[in-house]
């Protein structure tokens, strides 16, 4: 049974609801807590929720529940798709925004994201660049090239879908929106965002990018979706998801092809250096030299000779890459994610 604690009054709805999972987070959520309290738009309502996290998630949000903008859920563990959907059903506001509980917005976030989605009915989703931050070898911005295929600003589906178009996960959507699609998936395990995001475009209009940093986004040694194999097996249910969803005539449909076929062969290519880095060195050789021509320059070159010659190099420096390559160590987008030309 869920437990919700400062109840809002009957008052006018407030203009954004901030959705804010903490499983695991409790030594974290002061600071998303306080990067919401420094917020120039002040018309929010919060709602923080514990998914059955085993820290103390209720003592961390205490201080913060003076503030009658700030509720408190607790419930069963349920996964982070079934939490946000829980908050948001809690939630009153027309406008969603997520903020996880060992993130932090910028200042001017809210207002910049409320005033968008408010002045263009033809926005699905609004989003922005960050700065990812935590453990990772230095900090970074998300997106560091141009976003879509057109201005820079707009993203299509067919951008979301290939990444050219990048989301980061402090993004805020209409409440109308999320609940005429059903809101998260509860049976993604993996890529649950990217479902979303996905999702929501096929609504029509266009996504929504500020080239600016009104997010920060922590990379913690236990993030979850490290691995390559989990977040490529996840993608490739959104693509046949979004493929069984849109028309036969679609023109999304040749690059949802596309895509899983090279999502497909890049999960081959993962489970090779799976053998490898497990020790089945041999045979994960001989399937990474099947699957070789997703990988070009002269470093992988160079590599594969000099495996041919000494096949005991092959561990080490496939874990390297892994651990290299783990996420909020690479640059994102699809090409990133896929390993393509990518360096050991």
């Amino acid at each position: 049974m869920s437990q919700v604690a400062n109840l809002p009054d009957s008052g006018a709805r407030p203009r954004i609801a901030v959705i804010v999972p903490a499983y695991g987070v409790a030594h974290l959520l002061g600071e998303a807590l306080d990067s919401l309290l420094a917020q120039d738009l002040t018309d929010w309502e919060c709602l923080v929720i514990d998914d059955g996290a085993p820290d103390d998630v209720a003592g961390a949000v205490a201080p913060y529940l003076a503030d009658p903008r700030i509720r408190f859920l607790a419930t069963a563990n349920q996964g982070v798709s079934g939490a946000r959907n829980t908050a948001i059903a809690q939630s009153r506001a027309p406008l969603i925004a997520l903020l996880d509980g060992d993130d932090r917005f910028r200042p001017d976030y809210l207002s910049t994201m409320a005033d968008l989605l408010e002045a263009d009915p033809q926005i699905r989703l609004a989003t922005c660049n960050a700065l990812i931050f935590g453990a990772v070898p230095q900090e970074r911005l998300c997106f560091q090239v141009k976003q879509g295929s057109s201005d820079g600003s707009r993203g299509s589906l067919a951008d979301v879908l290939d990444r050219c178009f990048g989301v980061y996960i402090g993004t805020t959507f209409r409440r109308a929106d999320f609940d005429r699609i059903g809101g998260f998936d509860t049976t993604m395990a993996q890529s649950e965002d990217f479902d979303l995001w996905v999702r929501l475009m096929e609504l029509g209009g266009y996504a929504w990018y500020v080239d600016k940093i009104m997010g920060e986004y922590r990379v913690r040694p236990n993030s979850a979706s490290a691995h390559a194999g989990r977040m490529l097996l996840g993608n490739i249910r959104v693509y046949e998801k979004a493929r069984a969803a849109l028309s036969a005539e679609a023109p999304e449909q040749v690059l949802l092809t596309k895509l899983i076929a090279d999502s497909e062969e890049a999960l081959a290519f993962e489970h090779a250096i799976d053998r490898v880095v497990d020790g089945d060195t041999a045979r994960g050789l001989a399937e990474l030299r099947r699957v070789k021509s997703r990988v070009d320059g002269p470093v992988w070159a160079f590599s594969f000779a000099l495996w041919r010659l000494f096949p005991g190099l092959a561990r080490p420096m496939l874990a390297w890459r892994r651990k290299a390559h783990s996420r909020g160590n690479d640059s994102g987008g699809i090409k990133s994610l896929l390993g393509e030309g990518l360096p050991l």
